[in-house]
């Protein structure tokens, strides 16, 4: 017989250590990490004090102001009791958060009431009558039309257009350099019986400002279809191509 001999023992693997990181390296990771968490709630709260402060320094310290010198109107009449004098300036001081919150409030109110009353005909006329009478003065005529053009453009609701809309990938030139697009409608009639092929129009949103863009037409064989909804294409081109539509249904999926 041959004699037994003990199995070896197996090695047993090393532990691959981490390089030590330096504390600049490791301040860096941290810090990024920080700036990554923190930095979309940073710009929220910024963008809600720019939208504050533009309400009420354009429109509710003025209402304020009305709201003071009806408030006194009304009590020299009698029909309020009158009040020691100062003391309604004091009540409505403009350093009172109170007086800022109602003067906010009064400019939503206010904004909202407009926007009723251009919502129908009769509104709507008079306040084209009022931009044409303002078009007349010469420094308004030479601002108010761009100002116009970039409020309406940015402000139009055009949710139900593009909610409709399919998502494309559209070649802009040659190369194989595609773009991702939004059908908006048919083509033009005369570009069609020119060419003759059907057209489709592609709007063609901007990274990472997919508010603004460039509009193709193209003919129907030269768009491909993306298994895409609009809101994920939108995602989509303002980070960059961070977040594919892929990792959007994963993120949703996960939560």
């Amino acid at each position: 017989m041959s004699p037994i001999h003990d199995p070896q023992p197996l090695p047993v693997p090393r532990r691959s250590r981490r390089p030590s990181l330096s504390f600049g390296e490791d301040f860096r990771r941290f810090f990024l990490g920080g700036l990554q968490a923190l930095l979309p709630t940073l710009i929220t709260v910024s963008v809600i004090i720019w939208v504050w402060d533009l309400l009420w320094q354009n429109l509710g310290r003025h209402l304020i102001t009305a709201l003071k010198l009806t408030w006194e109107n009304i009590s020299n009449t009698g029909l309020l009791p009158l009040e020691p004098p100062g003391y309604i300036e004091h009540y409505w001081s403009e350093d009172n958060l109170r007086t800022r919150i109602v003067g906010v409030l009064l400019a939503i109110l206010a904004v909202y009431i407009v926007g009723l009353l251009v919502g129908n005909l009769i509104g709507r006329t008079f306040w084209k009558l009022g931009e044409q009478l303002v078009m007349k003065i010469p420094v308004i005529r030479a601002i108010y039309p761009a100002v116009k053009q970039v409020t309406d453009f940015v402000l139009a609701d055009r949710k139900d257009h593009f909610d409709y809309s399919r998502v494309v990938a559209v070649r802009p030139h040659e190369g194989g350099i595609w773009s991702v697009g939004l059908v908006t409608g048919l083509g033009l009639a005369p570009l069609e019986e020119s060419i003759g092929e059907p057209m489709v129009t592609v709007f063609v949103p901007s990274s990472p400002t997919a508010f603004s863009g460039y509009v193709l037409i193209v003919p129907r064989s030269g768009v491909v279809e993306l298994p895409m909804t609009v809101e994920e294409a939108m995602r989509l081109l303002v980070s960059g191509g961070v977040i594919s539509g892929s990792e959007q249904r994963e993120a949703i999926v996960d939560e």
